[in-house]
């Protein structure tokens, strides 16, 4: 059963809506679906804020597990100048230091399940060899990127440095504005980012196969990690919110 208006409406926060939040009950406990922008004030603030009252056994992200080191050591970092939130890792490490007595596990591709069902469903529907270089590029791709955050997490642990792969996400819009304003400065680029993505054709593209792949993969493993007692709190992009939420309550 999915109760997440009543969940959603004891927050009394406009950043923390049934867009962005969904509440799976279960019998092993429940699944809290937290949709988030990357890097954004208003996705920190509500991994936060829910994470202060629900306290799960299993917080489940939305990256790959071997990248997970390197957000657990941003958000355990100390540094006396630091603010509330993490200085890097945005939601996820949010998420982390919100909860440190959960466990926290990383679901994302790439990982052995992922390329093993994306090899059979490449295989099944006869993709062209074009498009199966464009899907086996983007991998690879997604697996430099994770084996380079697994080295950052290693250099930033064992020195003085702080190694941030990637860029930060910017916005006009800040940490310290009205929740109020995060909340429609938020909507507002989600919108904007559906628009511009409903007017590309994806089908049968190397990006759909990557990702309808991800995502079954994602719900496979969150289906595993709720089969276990407590409760569990995914951070995931908002997305994948819908289709995450469709298919874990059926």
């Amino acid at each position: 059963m999915d109760d997440s208006p009543s969940f959603t409406e004891s927050f009394d926060d406009p950043r923390i809506t049934s867009q962005f939040c969904r509440r799976l009950s279960g019998t092993a406990g429940d699944l809290v679906l937290l949709g988030v922008v990357h890097d954004h004030p208003a996705s920190i603030a509500r991994v936060e804020r829910v994470l202060e009252r629900v306290e799960p056994e299993t917080l489940a992200l939305e990256l790959p597990p071997v990248a997970l080191p390197l957000y657990r050591v941003y958000a355990h970092k100390n540094d006396a100048d630091e603010p509330v939130s993490p200085r890097f890792g945005g939601e996820m490490s949010a998420a982390i230091r919100a909860v440190p007595d959960a466990d926290p596990v990383g679901i994302d591709a790439p990982n052995v399940s992922f390329l093993r069902r994306l090899v059979r469903r490449l295989v099944a529907d006869r993709v062209s060899p074009g498009t199966a270089r464009r899907v086996l590029s983007s991998v690879g791709g997604a697996t430099r990127e994770a084996l380079a955050c697994r080295v950052a997490a290693t250099l930033t642990h064992a020195t003085s440095m702080t190694v941030v792969p990637g860029d930060r996400v910017e916005y006009d819009c800040e940490p310290d504005d009205p929740p109020a304003r995060q909340a429609a400065h938020e909507r507002s680029h989600v919108a904007g980012v559906q628009a511009l993505l409903g007017s590309v054709e994806t089908d049968g593209s190397a990006l759909a196969y990557r990702d309808d792949t991800r995502e079954h993969c994602m719900i496979e493993r969150l289906e595993e990690i709720r089969a276990e007692p407590g409760d569990v709190v995914a951070v995931v992009g908002v997305d994948h919110l819908e289709r995450l939420s469709t298919a874990l309550s059926a």
